[in-house]
């Protein structure tokens, strides 16, 4: 079985410079969940890696944290998708901890758990941080141009980075890739 890293807001929903404080602001980008779903029909293990640090500054809690992943679990369930889990850093930027993208503590911590390497499995992002933290790891980085992907493009990204205009994109060019 195969496994791909994404990240949540930009990628799966919609990103908001003011942050997905409740479940009723999270909204997912079109065609994100019907690509997670094509995914786990085709043997992928997809997994979450998230900065979170609308808790730190105190704007929600790890409860609603909780229920804004619920909901997303069960929007994926309706189109018979799901994930396998969700590692989120709930701190902030100056915080200086390891967990936080682009540093990699989320990844190896994954790695850790899953008893496997990350080299070469493909990680879905839209900020330089994902890139970063994907390439730490040796896992194959993605930008997608949803949430702040194009403004990050603009800006400049590493070379040999795929671009892709949304995750449905790349599952797309994934699937039909041979392994």
């Amino acid at each position: 079985m195969s496994l791909i890293i994404l990240d949540r807001d930009g990628v799966i929903n919609h990103d908001s410079d003011d942050f997905i404080k409740s479940p009723a602001e999270w909204e997912p980008i079109e065609g994100s969940l019907e690509a997670i779903a094509r995914l786990n029909h085709a043997g992928y293990r997809v997994v979450v890696i998230t900065n979170q640090s609308g808790i730190a500054r105190g704007l929600l809690d790890v409860d609603t944290l909780t229920r804004i992943h619920s909901k997303m679990r069960r929007m994926l369930a309706q189109v018979g998708g799901k994930i396998e889990s969700i590692l989120f850093c709930p701190h902030r930027p100056e915080d200086d901890c390891s967990c936080r993208k682009p540093k990699d503590g989320a990844y190896t911590e994954l790695a850790s758990r899953l008893r496997l390497n990350l080299t070469d499995v493909p990680a879905v992002g839209h900020t330089l941080q994902d890139i970063q933290a994907a390439q730490t790891v040796g896992a194959r980085p993605i930008l997608v141009k949803t949430g702040q992907g194009e403004r990050t493009l603009r800006e400049g990204i590493p070379d040999g980075v795929a671009v892709y205009d949304n995750l449905l994109a790349v599952v797309a060019d994934l699937l039909e890739a041979p392994l």
